[in-house]
């Protein structure tokens, strides 16, 4: 793992930052750790052992798993202010799933000590943590619900859907976020094959319109 690390502080607009009093931000500055991250560079890998929390504080990142032997189910898509990690939070001693940059990232860094102090001294951050747990419960059983039950055509359109609330658009009305064809493929659980297939249907029929090039996977 290449991240660099600096003593730079943040913006104090990751997740752990906002939802903290402000007299424990000093002991925040003190255990954090900011950490930086390429484009592909791995975050933590599925079952590697759990170290600590990561607050994403600038970029784009990926949360999978893999899936049979040569292939990855993409969980989730998380930007600014996300968080990531939290999943090895609880009775596991490693991380279920793996987390890799899209693009350049900072996260915020603490260790799991300090995470579980923190919890325990801020009841806001507390009650924020356990909304965003509930939350992501939903739209996980959202998911298995949809990957069991809806069509593939259904499945991609609902994929895009998410993408676009989650990331917005750029200036040219393309989804803000760059992804390829084989991880938006994994992420509505299909085939890169069938991805294009249904995708150049809905480009046809002007549902959607594609910025990728022929070339491009």
């Amino acid at each position: 793992m290449c991240m660099k690390k600096d003593l730079k502080k943040c913006d104090g607009q990751c997740f752990l930052c906002r939802h903290c009093s402000t007299e424990w931000i000093t002991a925040i500055e003190l255990n954090k750790k900011m950490l930086h991250y390429k484009k592909g560079e791995s975050i933590f890998r599925e079952g590697e052992n759990v170290t600590g929390i990561y607050f994403l504080n600038a970029g784009k990142v990926k949360v999978h798993k893999q899936w049979e032997d040569s292939k990855e189910l993409i969980i989730r898509f998380a930007k600014g202010s996300d968080i990531l990690g939290h999943r090895g939070f609880g009775n596991t001693d490693v991380y279920p799933i793996s987390a890799t940059a899209l693009e350049a990232v900072t996260v915020c860094y603490i260790d799991m000590k300090f995470f579980l102090a923190s919890l325990k001294v801020n009841q806001d951050f507390t009650l924020q943590l356990l909304t965003f747990y509930a939350n992501e419960l939903r739209d996980a059983e959202k998911r298995m619900r949809d990957l069991a039950h809806m069509d593939v055509r259904g499945r991609l359109a609902d994929a895009i859907l998410m993408l676009q609330d989650k990331f917005g658009e750029n200036t040219k009305g393309y989804i803000d976020i760059a992804v390829t064809r084989q991880e938006i493929a994994s992420f509505a659980g299909t085939t890169y094959e069938t991805f294009f297939k249904v995708v150049s249907e809905l480009v046809k029929e002007k549902i959607i319109k594609s910025y990728y090039s022929s070339n491009s996977r």
